[in-house]
């Protein structure tokens, strides 16, 4: 093979990993109010989390409390993809969600955990049930890892776009 052969073969294989990366980047963190707000709140239950640990959950699951209001909820899960706190979708604790897919077909579980294998927060964009309904919304969703005792784990939240 020639050296310019070789070279386009290099730049395609680089091509194609710099495609395959940019299928796990964190979402543009977004600038509205409720953004800010969704930030502030995950990052305050990521520091009960560490503090707490699992007695924080209850709290985090009462209707009308701090950590769910109206379509705001928080959920938190582990590194391995098992859900344990889902307080809009309880039926999800427990369970291993790592191959779950929104309606898109986006494996959202496992983007969310790649990207926090890179950094310690971030955004991410997928589509998922407002409470109380079936049919897929639009969200963007802000995760930020936490201590749980020694294992890692991470909590979210996000906003309905639609």
């Amino acid at each position: 093979m020639s050296i310019a052969g070789r070279h386009t073969s290099i730049l395609t294989a680089v091509g194609a990993l710099l495609i395959c990366l940019s299928a796990f980047a964190a979402t543009p963190e977004p600038q509205s109010q409720q953004a800010k707000e969704i930030k502030a709140m995950v990052d305050r239950a990521a520091a009960l989390i560490e503090k707490k640990g699992k007695d924080a959950f209850p709290e985090f699951r009462k209707k009308g409390g701090e950590w769910f209001k109206g379509d705001t909820y928080l959920f938190v899960a582990r590194m391995d993809g098992i859900t344990l706190v889902n307080a809009a979708f309880p039926a999800e604790e427990g369970q291993n969600r790592l191959d779950l897919k929104d309606a898109d077909g986006k494996p959202f579980v496992r983007e969310i955990i790649a990207m926090l294998k890179k950094q310690d927060s971030g955004w991410i964009d997928y589509a998922w049930p407002k409470p109380g309904e079936t049919k897929p919304s639009k969200k963007s969703a802000y995760v930020k890892k936490a201590k749980l005792g020694k294992e890692t784990v991470y909590v979210g939240a996000g906003i309905y776009t639609n």
